[in-house]
């Protein structure tokens, strides 16, 4: 924020007078995404947490950026590229949110490394787990990793020294390359100069040392380092002067354009390969590359120096993740747990039965996810199941669901599967499934032409004392086991006649023909569901006018649609209490005097990615709560496929109150406060320490008492 948007902020009696359309009262998207970035550095950083779980963030921390910059940053460079304007409410250039993010991504970048080398890497050392250095090595392990290299490493690798017959290869997004600087005359005669080796991604990134030569319980090399030290290997006669690994970072974003071709699928199928060779938009190289190379390399991919990010270890930090799952030492982790089984559905009984008798609300990941399979197996099996459809935005390979649709299908019964397969990363995972359940039986179709199809829908129609009943479940995470374990959402199974049928129609209305139409319970997008949440928050406004209780909370990943922070403005200036645990990108500007001072925003980040969306509203003390799968971003509410579901038991309602909203509240370690300058605050513990997902742990999971 310039110095006159914070003059403006601080001066009350001119910012209530703005509009609520004023570029000063909105956040840049791509610098939030970046101050949550920040806070996952923070998690790093915390010494409370266990040490490889800290390790583990770091890794996140590189894996989250790579996607902005493949993703968010080449987006701006492509309008810079365009001179087209972007279409924010901040009103920023394309060129100043370059320049703010080149600023800020460096020094971001910046600190992740020297939080790795002066915190992390001296710590696991201390507990026996050594990433050994190049010039650290005994002569013994020298050995023995040169003979590593010569048996597994060199017959792999294919170096390009360069010249008019060898121009400079193109090497594929975020691989691992090397480029080796040469002396001395090849077998041609020719005056060496420079050669391109890229590392087959085929290899582990990290060696565990042979017991033999380790000094140690847990000592590893870096692929990067192997490669390094024996290259030369690689020039048989010359000299390598210098050696320094590179990595390239590229625009990731597929676009088809859906009007123009006849087969999606095939289409996808032949722009998967292009990804890796999109525009380049960083270069990654260790601080001891020196000015040629780096210039080289900066030419060679039309990059300027705001896009060289000079670090200190390794270019794929990334990938020093493997050492999680390498090294046992579970003192060094978070602790175990079993997701519990909720009352009612012990197995002791059909699952049908179960659902039919109340709604079930699965709290994941505290409690298991493998319910919706048993309940999709089940279908396969049962022979009084006629149709089972189902939305499929991300499953993980080798899903276990997917299986059971395949099943069901080979077993007669109608499967209708829509398949997104413009999920960004899982396009090619997502053609395969595609294709099995095709090949099963199963009637595939990709969704809705111009919308991704994001909403998590599951029907089962059974035949039932000679007639159909329709069971369900909605959620709001992806059906994916993998995630299930590692991220928050809730999952609805309901009998409930209203929904069941507003989901067949639903699907009636993604596979066929059919003009929008109000649903009886169910909110969808594109059409009414940001239409029906305005409608909630003027009601929450004409309540507090009234001098009535109004209240409005809500928990998302994203909060960035104009028109909705607009709204809670408004709402704010009512008077109503307007409370936001927003994981992941706000626009909203809170605490803003005469706009938003009645607003809080915070953000939970932990053991577990905060993902379920809960929607409060007091509604004169009926209070209406939904669960769905939209963020509150324009995409999400005007561009996909959503839908957001009102709970209606009373039970479930104070459960989803308390789980998904309360707790978050009383969350005084992992928590992080939003200032209206942008700025995040990590909440100061006050009274004994509370953390949101250790109570629920506790409360839900199979799981004894840890100290975070």
């Amino acid at each position: 924020m310039g110095a006159e948007e914070r003059e403006l902020v601080a001066n009350s009696t001119v910012v209530s007078a703005l509009a609520l359309d004023d570029p000063s009262l909105f956040f840049n998207r791509e610098l939030s995404h970046l101050e949550f970035n920040r806070r996952v550095l923070d998690l790093a950083k915390d010494q409370r947490l266990p040490l490889l779980e800290r390790l583990r963030f770091l890794t996140i921390l590189s894996r989250n950026l790579d996607e902005f910059f493949e993703v968010r940053v080449a987006g701006v460079k492509q309008r810079v590229a365009l001179d087209l304007p972007l279409a924010t409410p901040d009103q920023l250039t394309p060129q100043e949110v370059l320049r703010r993010v080149d600023t800020v991504a460096h020094g971001l970048i910046a600190e992740q490394y020297v939080v790795l080398n002066e915190d992390i890497l001296p710590s696991l050392a201390r507990e026996g787990i050594r990433l050994i250095k190049r010039q650290d090595w005994t002569p013994d392990q020298r050995d023995w990793l040169h003979s590593y290299f010569k048996k597994l490493v060199l017959p792999l690798l294919s170096p390009v020294g360069l010249d008019p017959s060898h121009p400079f290869p193109r090497v594929q997004n975020k691989s691992l390359n090397f480029v080796v600087e040469l002396k001395g005359k090849d077998a041609f005669g020719r005056e060496s100069g420079v050669a391109v080796l890229k590392v087959p991604r085929t290899l582990p990134r990290v060696i565990a040392l042979g017991s033999e030569v380790s000094t140690g319980p847990h000592d590893f090399v870096l692929i990067s380092s192997l490669v390094h030290a024996f290259c030369a290997d690689l020039f048989p006669g010359m000299k390598v002067s210098r050696a320094s690994q590179f990595r390239v970072t590229r625009n990731s974003d597929m676009w088809v354009d859906e009007e123009e071709i006849d087969d999606l699928l095939t289409a996808l199928k032949g722009e998967l390969h292009g990804r890796n060779f999109g525009h380049a938009v960083r270069l990654e190289v260790p601080d001891t590359c020196k000015g040629g190379v780096r210039r080289l390399l900066m030419d060679k991919h039309g990059l300027t120096d705001a896009d060289l990010y000079q670090v200190e270890g390794p270019v794929n930090l990334h990938r020093l993740d493997m050492l999680y799952g390498l090294v046992d030492r579970p003192d060094l982790k978070f602790q175990p747990f079993s997701p519990s089984t909720p009352e009612g559905m012990s197995g002791k009984e059909p699952i049908f039965t179960a659902i039919a008798q109340k709604d079930i609300l699965l709290h994941h990941p505290y409690q298991s996810f493998g319910l919706v399979g048993d309940m999709l197996m089940t279908a396969a099996e049962d022979p009084d199941v006629l149709a089972v459809k189902m939305t499929l935005y991300r499953t993980g390979a080798d899903s276990g669901l997917v299986d059971a649709l395949i099943a069901a299908a080979r077993a007669g019964k109608e499967v209708t599967a829509v398949v997104e397969l413009r999920a960004r990363f899982d396009e090619a995972a997502n053609i395969r499934l595609a294709t099995r359940l095709q090949d099963a039986g199963a009637t595939v179709v990709y969704g809705v032409v111009g919308h991704k199809c994001h909403a998590k829908m599951l029907l089962v129609v059974r035949r039932e004392a000679g007639r159909l009943r329709r069971y369900a479940h909605i959620g709001t995470g992806n059906y994916h086991a993998r995630n299930a374990r590692q991220y928050t959402d809730f999952g609805l199974l309901t009998a409930d006649p209203r929904v069941c049928s507003d989901v067949h129609k639903l699907f009636l209305h993604i596979t066929g023909r059919g003009k929008a139409r109000k649903l009886d319970v169910v909110e969808q997008s594109p059409f009414f569901l940001a239409e029906r949440l305005i409608e909630r928050i003027d009601a929450e406004i004409g309540a507090a006018e009234a001098g009535q209780p109004a209240r409005i909370q809500a928990k998302l990943n994203a909060l960035t649609d104009p028109s909705m922070i607009q709204a809670l403005y408004r709402a704010s200036q009512a008077g109503v209490t307007v409370d936001l645990v927003v994981r992941g990108a706000c626009r909203l500007r809170p605490g803003v005097a005469g706009i938003s001072e009645n607003i809080r925003v915070r953000s939970i980040l932990g053991r577990f990615l905060e993902h379920h969306r809960v929607y409060y509203f007091h509604a004169g003390g009926e209070e209406v709560v939904y669960i769905g799968s939209a963020d509150w971003m324009e995409r999400n509410l005007s561009r996909r496929v959503e839908v957001g579901l009102p709970v209606f038991d009373k039970e479930l309602k104070a459960r989803l109150v308390e789980e998904g909203l309360d707790v978050y509240w009383r969350d005084n370690v992992q928590a992080w406060e939003l200032n209206s300058d942008g700025r995040y605050t990590r909440v100061s513990s006050q009274g004994p320490p509370t953390i949101a997902q250790v109570e629920l742990l506790e409360q839900l999971a199979d799981y004894s008492k840890a100290s975070v």
